[in-house]
């Protein structure tokens, strides 16, 4: 089993760099779905204070693992897939202890660049504002997002045009599924 994943702040461009990967036929699993499945389960709306809080009060009562156990249990028998949305190292760990041949993809953009997508993106659990975002990157960094993007196999800056950032990961993602 091969699993590419991908983590990034918010705003980065995971959701393009997954949009190529689910383009070239690859199964996408997201950590995010799985955190907005479960809000919805509990009747929650679907906003960024509660799907970030949910996420935090799973992470607190059944490890900081709880969201890579939960995609594990759909990547069984599975050829690739890949993640989308890792947020700590014990995640990471997680998945290379389960997974043999396991590539971390951290998509880097400036704040200013990142909010500018968010707002144009205007998902419902998005930060509908600079603060708010701020308290989302907060909660995130607190999880230990930084010391993911930290430890990616690859770096993909992502600051410039859309369809170059595409192909970038396009060629990338050729390239690991072809070794």
């Amino acid at each position: 089993m091969k699993a590419i994943a991908f983590t990034g702040m918010p705003g980065a461009g995971k959701t393009e760099a997954v949009k190529v990967a689910r383009e070239m036929g690859l199964e996408i699993i997201s950590m995010g779905d799985e955190v907005r499945q479960e809000a919805k389960r509990r009747g929650l709306k679907l906003t960024d204070e509660n799907v970030g809080k949910l996420a935090d009060v799973m992470r607190k009562e059944y490890g900081k693992d709880i969201w890579a156990k939960k995609c594990l249990e759909k990547i069984k028998g599975k050829e690739i897939v890949v993640i989308d949305g890792i947020r700590n190292i014990e995640e990471v760990e997680r998945f290379r202890k389960e997974i043999k041949d396991f590539i971390l993809i951290a998509i880097h953009a400036s704040p200013a660049t990142r909010y500018e997508r968010l707002v144009k993106r205007g998902r419902e659990d998005d930060s509908k504002n600079i603060e708010d975002l701020k308290i989302r990157e907060k909660r995130e960094l607190e999880w230990g997002l930084g010391n993911v993007i930290a430890m990616a196999d690859i770096v993909v800056v992502n600051e410039g045009d859309l369809e170059e950032f595409k192909e970038k990961v396009k060629k990338i993602l050729q390239e690991i599924i072809s070794k």
